[in-house]
């Protein structure tokens, strides 16, 4: 897929991970349409990746656990672009209980951002990139969805729950041209002092632009491949 003139919406684009897509993204060409729970950060994001790549950017709030705003969130995007082609969806939180100590609204706010989030997301523009001929659609996971831990059974279960439904959405769309993958990171460093300089103490992990530089390739890659999943980890992790 070429990137120019293709439309992508990244959740959870204001920091981290999904900020790393959305300047790659935006970088390689595409119109970049993102959304977070916090609109102040949406509105500073927005501005910087216009002043940056020459108005290729909107976006709104966006709660991904809220089916009618993420309706919303996709006729906007179609509304400022023409149509959407890439869905990145990075919208995450993290859990760690356990279960005889969790409350159940974290269970159900775990479940619902990292799980159900993602199927509205999916939901909702399938049908526009199928009206565009095709598009990709690309999960961020972790290595948690493979990978349990005592104190992770929120977590580890909607990120194994992701894998199933990136591998199962990817047979329905497959021969609409739509392709599906699931990125799996290992750590990754996403906490940055205001110089932009890291805690040395975890200079071993991913950077947010590692994954991100994965994701585009993806999108790069000549249709005919599809890599359904991805693992991408530290090459040195400590010791």
């Amino acid at each position: 897929m070429q990137l120019t003139g293709k439309t992508a919406i990244v959740t959870g684009a204001t920091k981290g991970v999904g900020l790393a897509c959305a300047r790659a993204i935006a970088a390689g060409g595409a119109n970049v349409f993102i959304c977070a729970r916090n609109g102040s950060e949406v509105d500073a994001v927005v501005e910087a990746l216009n002043k940056e790549f020459n108005g290729r950017a909107s976006g709104r709030v966006c709660d991904v656990r809220d089916p009618e705003e993420v309706h919303a969130t996709v006729l906007e995007a179609q509304g400022a672009f023409g149509g959407v082609d890439i869905l990145i969806n990075n919208a995450g939180i993290g859990s760690r209980n356990r279960v005889e100590d969790m409350p159940v609204e974290e269970w159900r706010a775990t479940l619902e951002t990292n799980l159900s989030g993602v199927f509205y997301f999916c939901h909702e523009a399938i049908p526009p990139m199928k009206e565009r001929g095709g598009g990709y659609i690309i999960n961020i996971g972790s290595l948690a969805g493979k990978n349990a831990f005592a104190g992770g059974s929120a977590y580890n279960a909607s990120k194994f729950g992701l894998i199933g439904f990136s591998e199962a959405l990817m047979q329905e769309v497959r021969y609409d041209h739509i392709r599906v993958s699931c990125v799996m990171p290992g750590s990754v460093n996403t906490t940055f002092a205001s110089r932009g300089e890291m805690d040395p103490a975890t200079t071993w992990k991913l950077l947010p632009e590692d994954v991100a530089e994965v994701v585009v390739n993806l999108l790069i890659m000549d249709p005919r491949a599809l890599p359904s999943r991805v693992e991408i980890r530290p090459s040195e992790p400590a010791k």
